[in-house]
């Protein structure tokens, strides 16, 4: 594995070098590069940069960056255009006289202004017109609000987050049909597999993000990891001078939640970056279920609160460093430290019932980023990422009694627990490594290598069990994902990308046997497993006019097994060491438009159709008794699905959308293994998984409430889930068979900004009808509640 990954990264370096020489021979080009910003100083991601003479295009960037690669010598006009803003046009000759970066200032345009923060996709414009099938949410419209990151998520189309219960609780993330490992995170392009149950996406505010990229089914190669469904990219604030926002929030079930986001970069270069967040709630809601008293009667549909589920998180994530010098970008060292305290309430169905079991964890995590544009020749651009996971997590069950709803327990005599006696505390030790190099050769080409290294060791001890030697037995992996890739841009109107990516993973544990046969003889015996595999995909897109759009990808993706799948969580899930990687063939057509009539009203559509063939399908399972989940390969899925979402806007006053989600997922399995008949499972829709859901918004805006520049905005929001089973339709009958019944969810909230966003005072109503909403095995999530929230922002950019 060494010499694949060094011999062909010096080659490239190599390739790349001999291309810019002959291309330097045979002509004297010249780059031009500049910002575009607003008035304030706030960088204008999103704007139209054109060399009119050549008809050459560019986007602005995060920051504001745009820049044109080999131009010829000359005079050349440049238009700048920009939603909301006067349109600009200058003069330029090349080369120019000073080499530093053009700046340029957009006026607003008032006539347009009120619109664009409306509409709100501006500032993921460049995201969304991707070749990929990828959809980019727009955090900062979302700072106002309590939603943690995960519940965001929630209102994106082909998207579903089911949780356990409340705040922190255990989650699942669906996307088109895949879900849990299977759809892959990143925090700013950095995988998450090693941050630690103290850093979930559903325990981090959304005031952490800018915006919130989901990559449906195809994964840019720019994103190392192995995802077999998808991907989610949360980018956080980094083009912001010097700001702080600060937010408070409290609500029902005594659920506090802060957080804290603020940087300062002097104009020597240094910078500080400080994000913390915490969250605490009691989770007691109330919960309609059957309780079994132990005086031996049976009440049926009784309304009981949960009484053991408390949760509260706190984390910090700091760097600091060094920008805009000659040797580096970005030069940031840092940490991520936090911790997390959750009691169990209940196993994967409610009829286990606990009230003192409970977990606790930590992360401690020093972390680098180094990124270079323009790293030894022009257009070759470097990063840098590397990060440790020393923090640890500990499972603690030593009660010896049993539960019931009603908050009555029998206590037993001798040593026991609630379901596995265990003070077991154990390090993952995850690192990764990633590097990523990118080569402009020119507007039409360019290259991307990228390579991600994680290692897992599982480390630990039971003072309960100090003698026992399974603690001592090793629980080992690595993994590595390299990929390259080529993209052609045409023109501005079509581009390709091609890529490749191979995966590579080995494993190392044990295995328990008796070698005597007598009671308790137990020995163990190590065992290695290895994988290698190889992926591709293709991404096209085309702009049959300049407001509508026709998307087209494919990859064979792989998605080798995770640590908590091979090894058990030592909570809910076991551990299944003979997991075999899974590999999807996906496919996505989409089309995307948008118009506007008169300046006033503004649409727009995105659709897509999906198909997805799945081999060897990992899925979630209830283990023998019923208690715990297992991961467990299903050899054949298929789903054909459709997505869709319209938007509408009026002027600065209204706006709404819908979104609709149908995905038909199918076990294709025709024949189980070493069987001749028919499986009686064959196509049936796999069970425990929503297929048909939506979303739907609306919200009005009042402008200059009380005063100048104060906004109050009333918005509302419905979740639709239709019924599903919860086990295989083909088993049993009508009347013995769970489901899952059909859901509704609204939620309503008022906003009032002050100061031009200065100011933020939120109410929010959750669940408004106090519908009762489940997911995963029919655990029910809380009822009707009420928060309130207060924000302070401000930034020398504004």
């Amino acid at each position: 594995m060494q010499i694949f990954t060094k011999q062909p990264f010096a080659f490239f370096i190599l390739l790349l070098l001999t291309f810019h020489c002959f291309n330097a021979i045979a002509q004297q080009k010249h780059s031009f590069e500049g910002t575009v910003k607003d008035t304030n100083g706030q960088p204008l991601e999103g704007a139209g940069v054109t060399a009119i003479e050549i008809n050459k295009s560019a986007v602005t960037n995060s920051l504001g960056e745009f820049s044109f690669r080999d131009l010829p010598s000359g005079s050349y006009k440049i238009r700048i255009r920009h939603i909301g803003y006067t349109e600009q046009t200058i003069k330029i000759s090349l080369p120019l006289a000073n080499a530093r970066k053009s700046q340029f200032t957009l006026q607003a345009d008032e006539t347009n202004l009120s619109e664009v923060s409306v509409i709100g996709r501006t500032a993921n414009q460049e995201a969304n017109r991707q070749a990929f099938n990828v959809t980019s949410i727009d955090a900062k419209k979302l700072h106002n609000s309590t939603l943690d990151i995960s519940h965001a998520l929630d209102r994106v189309s082909g998207v579903r987050v089911r949780e356990a219960g409340g705040v922190g609780s255990r989650m699942e993330f669906s996307l088109n049909g895949f879900s849990g490992r299977q759809v892959k995170f990143f925090l700013d392009g950095v995988p998450m597999d090693n941050f630690g149950s103290s850093f979930q996406i559903n325990n981090i505010p959304i005031n952490l993000a800018q915006r919130v990229e989901v990559y449906k089914g195809v994964v840019p190669v720019w994103l190392g990891s192995d995802a077999l469904g998808g991907a989610i990219n949360i980018v956080t604030a980094n083009d912001m001078k010097s700001y702080a926002d600060v937010s408070y929030s409290y609500g029902s079930f005594n659920t506090h939640k802060t957080s804290i986001n603020t940087g300062y970069t002097t104009a020597s270069g240094f910078k500080f970056q400080l994000n913390a967040f915490q969250n605490y709630s009691d989770n007691n809601y109330t919960v309609t279920t059957d309780v079994a008293a132990f005086s031996g009667k049976y009440f049926r549909n009784q309304k009981v609160k949960r009484f053991h589920d408390t949760y509260h998180n706190e984390t910090i994530i700091a760097s600091a460093g060094v920008v805009n010098k000659s040797y580096a970008d970005q030069l940031l060292f840092g940490v991520t430290l936090g911790q997390n305290y959750a009691e169990i309430q209940t196993g994967a169905r409610m009829v286990s019932v606990f009230g003192d079991w409970h977990r606790k964890g930590n992360i401690v995590m020093p972390n680098v980023l180094y990124t270079k544009k323009n790293l030894f020749v022009d257009g070759l651009d470097l990063r840098i990422n590397g990060n440790f996971n020393l923090g640890q997590e500990q499972n603690i069950d030593t009660v010896y009694r049993r539960y019931n709803w009603f908050q009555e327990y029998k206590q037993y005599e001798g040593l026991g627990s609630e379901r596995e006696r265990s003070l077991y505390k154990f390090k993952n030790n995850n690192g990764m490594g990633a590097v990523n190099l990118t080569y402009t050769l020119s507007d039409q080409h360019s290259f991307a290598l990228n390579n991600v290294f994680n290692s897992f060791n599982r480390k630990g001890s039971d003072e309960l069990f100090p003698e026992s030697d399974k603690y001592e037995q090793p629980r080992k992996n690595t993994k590595n994902v390299l990929g390259f890739g080529y993209k052609y841009s045409a023109s501005e109107r079509w581009n390709t990308s091609v890529f490749t990516k191979y995966f590579s993973q080995q494993n190392k544990y044990s295995v328990s046997y008796n070698p005597s046969g007598n009671w308790g003889d137990v020995a163990y015996q190590d065992q290695k497993n290895s994988f290698n595999k190889l992926g591709y995909g293709i991404a096209s897109t085309y702009f049959l006019k300049p407001a509508l759009q026709l998307k087209a990808s494919y990859e064979k993706s792989y998605r080798l097994p995770e640590n908590d799948e091979l090894f058990g969580d030592l909570l809910n899930l076991d551990g299944n060491i003979e997991l075999k990687p899974e590999y999807s063939h996906n496919y996505n057509l989409g089309l995307g438009y948008q118009a506007q009539l008169n300046q006033i009203h503004k649409f727009s559509f995105d659709g897509s159709v999906l198909y997805r063939n799945a081999k060897d399908f990992i899925r979630p399972m209830l283990n023998q008794n019923q208690t715990k989940q297992v991961m467990s390969n299903v050899a054949d899925v298929t789903n054909l699905g459709v997505e869709g979402e319209i938007r509408y806007s009026f002027k600065n006053l209204f706006t709404t959308g819908v979104n609709m989600t149908y995905q038909n997922l199918r076990n294709n399995t025709k024949y189980e293994q070493g069987q001749t008949m028919e499986s009686p499972l064959y196509r049936d829709r796999i069970p425990n998984m929503p297929y048909l859901f939506g979303n739907a918004d609306a919200s009005l805006f009042f402008n200059h409430v009380g005063k100048k520049d104060n906004t109050l905005t009333l918005g509302y929001n419905v979740l639709y889930v239709h019924a599903y089973y919860l086990s295989w339709p083909s088993q049993g009958t009508s009347d013995t068979k769970y489901d899952i019944p059909r859901q509704w969810m609204q939620d309503v909230n008022v906003v009032y900004t002050l100061g031009n966003g200065k100011y933020n005072i939120a109410l929010e109503c959750k669940n408004l009808t106090n519908n009762r909403v489940y997911d995963n095995f029919s655990l029910q999530k809380p009822g009707r509640a009420f928060y309130a929230k207060v924000r302070y922002f401000i930034s020398n950019n504004r």
